[in-house]
């Protein structure tokens, strides 16, 4: 499948195109994916660790990164690119996640604020 016109050399290793590797051209060269068609690896580089991926095409994302590419931010962050730390208030909020775009956390009854680190008008006693 990706071997080139020349064939193979005299010790049996046969001329690749550049998206395969192996003797016999039987699986793809790195940053590629997805044998036999070896699509280019599109992992996202302000996620990514590098443009390699695995043989399903899943990019190595750092750790505040996730998705099939690294293009999204990891659970218990938000704000892509930058990924910043959620840092939901312990006894505020409801499990240390936070929205995606915004950062919002999701509070508990009676607690407000980005973090869910206050009271709501009207509630005291925060964080009891």
């Amino acid at each position: 499948v990706g071997t080139l016109p020349g064939g193979c050399d005299s010790a049996g290793n046969c001329f690749c195109r550049a998206e395969f590797a192996g003797p016999r051209c039987e699986q793809c060269s790195p940053g590629y994916h997805s044998y036999p068609h070896c699509y280019a690896c599109s992992c996202d580089s302000r996620g990514a660790v590098d443009n390699n991926c695995s043989p399903a095409g899943q990019c190595r994302c750092h750790g505040n990164f996730a998705g099939h590419t690294c293009n999204q931010c990891a659970l218990g962050f938000y704000g892509f690119p930058s990924c910043t730390p959620c840092q939901c208030s312990r006894e505020g909020s409801l499990h240390g996640s936070c929205e995606q775009d915004t950062g919002q956390c999701s509070c508990r009854p009676g607690v407000t604020g980005l973090r869910c680190d206050s009271c709501q008008p009207g509630a005291y006693g925060f964080p009891h």
